[in-house]
This record gives structure tokens, sequence and C-alpha cells, in this order.
């Protein structure tokens, strides 16, 4: 269950923690330690416009990546990748927020 967490939009986010992203990876639906949770709030407390988001294609089948824009506008679609796992698509999604948080490209 999520939890509400006060200090999740000031949680600093540090980009040499690839041990988080790594765990992620390896148990996308967790369970996760308690410093993912806190990497999962922070990266989940960003404002609504701009965040990235998964859009279903085909219910339980494909997914695709977009992000949210301006009030009463269709979220639009960063690219055109298709996935056919709900735990790739959100893998995806991980990454993109990580390199926005840290201003650096997850390698793994």
């Amino acid at each position: 269950m999520y939890r509400y967490w006060e200090e999740a939009a000031i949680y600093p986010v540090d980009p040499r923690r690839i041990d988080l992203a790594r765990e992620f990876r390896a148990g996308i639906r967790g369970p996760h330690s308690e410093e993912l949770r806190n990497l999962l709030h922070r990266m989940r407390a960003t404002p609504i416009r701009g965040k990235y988001v998964l859009v279903v294609v085909e219910p339980f089948r494909s997914w695709r990546i977009g992000r949210i824009g301006e009030r009463n506008r269709p979220i639009e679609a960063i690219d055109d990748r298709i996935f056919d796992s709900l735990d790739a698509a959100e893998w995806a999604v991980f990454e993109l927020r990580w390199r926005d948080l840290t201003g650096t490209e997850l390698e793994l």
C-alpha cells in the first residue's frame, strides 16, 4: 500500500546509489527496502505537469510512456516505443525519472 510521506519532495537522490536502481529492476513489484521506497516516493512526488506516466495502448497487453502537460490537454506520447511488458514499461519510466532527478543517465 502506498503511504504518504511528507518529506518525499525534498528527499535527496544520490546518483551514485546505483544499488537502488538494481534493486528496483530485480523486483519491480517489491518488496522494496526502505531506502528504495524513499527514492520511489521522491520520484512520484514530482509536480503533475511534466510527470511521466504509463498509457494503456491495449488493456493488459501493451503500454507506452506519456507525459502530462497542461490541464485539459491530452497526455503526450514521448516517443514511439510500445511495451508488451508492464515491468519493462515501468523500468523505462524509472530510468527517465532517474535522469530528471540526478541529471545522469542510468547505466547498469
